[in-house]
């Protein structure tokens, strides 16, 4: 766990060298640059440096040659960032930078593929199915009805012939 300590200073040196790259650092090949974080080592001497560039700044060049061209400017002006980091935080011992390209954006990019790769997979097997519930369509049960014998509920068939007499009594 970091300390308090090293996380203020961290935060600190992530201000700096923000505003650093804003003001005083004129070089053309520094693209769009947003400091995302600073990682410090226990005893302060070594400070790592994450950075994302946006793609597209100097010139509409892809993300690769932004991020290549924006690493070595960011290379060349190291020791200027380093002594305003001295300057500014008045430590004994001021840390050594490292700049690294924040992995993030990417990271997200690709779970965003994923999550839409996803998203159309459920729309399409939500398609494919069909719409009905499992069972009856009514699932409640009802009383049952239990038909009286009195009662006349059953139609008639006409009048009842007896089949017992084969003959007739009359003839």
């Amino acid at each position: 766990m970091v300390s308090p300590r090293v996380r203020k200073i961290a935060d600190r040196i992530q201000v700096i060298v923000a505003e650093m790259l804003e003001r005083r650092v004129k070089d053309p090949r520094l693209g769009f640059v947003t400091i995302t974080d600073v990682r410090l080592t226990g005893d302060s001497q070594q400070a790592t440096v994450f950075y994302t560039v946006l793609a597209g700044a100097a010139g509409e060049q892809s993300d690769e040659a932004a991020l290549a061209d924006t690493a070595a400017a960011l290379e060349s002006a190291k020791g200027l960032i380093r002594s305003e980091v001295a300057k500014q935080l008045g430590m004994r011992i001021t840390p050594s930078l490292t700049f690294v390209a924040d992995a993030l954006p990417e990271t997200a990019r690709h779970m965003d593929e994923i999550l839409a790769r996803a998203r159309a997979l459920d729309e399409e097997a939500a398609a494919r199915r069909v719409e009905q519930y499992a069972g009856e369509p009514d699932p409640y049960k009802k009383p049952r009805e239990i038909p009286d014998e009195d009662s006349d509920d059953e139609p008639d068939d006409g009048p009842e012939v007896d089949d017992d007499d084969e003959t007739d009594p009359d003839d």
